[in-house]
């Protein structure tokens, strides 16, 4: 992204100890909470973001697949924690890559409304969702950088901080590619 300030940064670890204006929880339908990212995000933000969405469960009901909503960050290193509802794979035929790339989109929708300069992002659907981690990184990179690579945005800085060696190999060889 030279030349426009702008950068894509890789970061292996857990997410919920970066910094960022908002971090990116990789949430089910039904906004419950549960294990991965979402369990990490939970406990280290304490009950106030489950409170939150607690309501937000009693208004809406639930978060579609593709789509994300926004509560506090409770005591995270972040203002926001957007939880988006990545798709479960299956063949990849049953629109998972659209509703990834969606997830994606949504975050920095939210982002650019909530004037927002850093995001971070786990890996989506890569846990227990089951999506393979290279299609996954390639959706993601390519949705990050077409948002970054706009002339009018507020983001500055994607941060995508993964879980494990692997996860962020994958991410990093994608970036050189993309």
């Amino acid at each position: 992204m030279s030349g426009s300030g702008k950068k894509i940064v890789l970061l292996e670890g857990d997410i919920t100890r970066v910094p960022a204006d908002a971090i990116v929880n990789a949430a089910n339908s039904a906004l419950a909470g549960g294990g991965g990212v979402d369990g990490a995000i939970h406990r280290a933000g304490g009950p106030e973001i489950m409170r939150e969405l607690d309501g937000m469960r009693r208004r809406i009901g639930h978060c579609p697949t593709g789509s994300a909503v926004v509560t506090g960050a409770g005591r995270l290193p972040a203002k926001h924690v957007f939880h988006a509802v990545g798709p479960v794979y299956r063949d990849g035929r049953r629109g998972e890559p659209e509703l990834l790339a969606s997830c994606y989109r949504k975050c920095l929708e939210l982002a650019e409304e909530r004037e927002v300069k850093t995001i971070s992002f786990p890996a989506i659907s890569t846990g227990v969702y089951g999506y393979p981690i290279e299609e996954a990184a390639e959706i993601a990179i390519r949705e990050v950088k077409a948002h970054l690579e706009k002339r009018e945005v507020r983001v500055q800085q994607a941060i995508f901080v993964l879980y494990g060696k692997q996860a962020y190999d994958v991410y990093v060889a994608t970036l050189i590619q993309a």
